[in-house]
Order: structure tokens, then sequence, then C-alpha cells
């Protein structure tokens, strides 16, 4: 990282920044291209690492990607705000984010599909306990990223002088 003082590496702040976030941007590769998925998410912290869990139809260009190549990069962010200028050059801007790579599959195992649910809903509504029907749970595709690397940047220097 080129400024290292906007690096996060403080993993209560990552902890936090990833719980303000309720849009993670998926980018798949293909033949070539990038495909890049805004999402909403759930996600649990064990052993160390992340898994950012989803919910989305069975078929579609997003699954034939997954299939069809596992490795993919995400970003998300936060507390945008434009920091003005009277030259346009001094224009910045404050923010949160956070940006990593990692691997994504289907879940499978039902056990696991009803965890990444229940990790979606809390994520989303704050609200824990969701019980979820076993055709529903048939209807819809659960999909995983298994978080590899994770870096977390900001530029909230100002915002905190200022406020």
């Amino acid at each position: 990282m080129r400024r290292k003082e906007r690096q996060i590496t403080d993993e209560k702040k990552l902890a936090q920044i990833i719980e303000a976030c309720h849009c993670i941007r998926v980018g798949f590769s293909c033949e070539g291209q990038i495909y890049i998925v805004p999402v909403n998410f759930g996600y649990i912290f064990e052993n160390g690492g992340y898994t950012f869990y989803f919910h989305s139809a069975k078929e579609g260009r997003k699954i034939e990607l997954i299939m069809r190549s596992p490795a993919v990069g995400f970003e998300m962010d936060t507390g945008y705000r434009l920091k003005t200028s009277a030259s346009a050059c001094g224009h910045s801007a404050y923010f949160q984010s956070i940006i990593g790579q990692g691997r994504v599959s289907i879940v499978e195992d039902w056990e696991e599909k009803k965890k990444g649910l229940q990790a979606v809903m809390e994520h989303e509504t704050g609200r824990r306990e969701w019980e979820f029907q076993e055709k529903m749970l048939d209807a819809v595709c659960v999909w995983k990223l298994e978080v590899r690397e994770l870096t977390g940047k900001e530029n909230t220097q100002s915002l905190i002088s200022k406020n």
C-alpha cells in the first residue's frame, strides 16, 4: 500500500467497517474480462478469518462464473464524503474501505446453507434466529467467499479533527 498512514491493521476497526457496509462488490474474471456484482451479504469470523455468505438464484452468469473460476476479488466501502477545495487538485475524499481476494463456492450442505442465510439476515436486519423452510432452502442458492487476503484503508483524519 502506497499510503501506509491510511492502512488499517487493527482487527476491531476492520470488523467495524465490515459491519457498517451492506454492499460488497465481488469481481469475477472470465476470459480476460472482469464481471463485478454488487450484492448484500452476511459474514462469519472464525479461526482468524472471514467468510462472506450470499444468496441468489440458482442459475445465471454469476453462478456460471463461480463454477468456472473460484478466484475472486472484492471491495466494500463506507463513510464516503467529498473534501472540497478552491483548487481542483486540492479535492480529496474521506472514506473507509476494504479490498481483498478469496475463493467462492456454492454451499451444498443444508446446515451450512442455513448458517449462511442466518448470517445474511442478521447482518441486514440485526435480528437473529430466523427460520427457513425446506422449500425455501431448496429454491435458493447460497454461495460463500472464503477470504484469503484482506486490506483496510481509510482517510478520516480531517473528519476527526474538524468535528
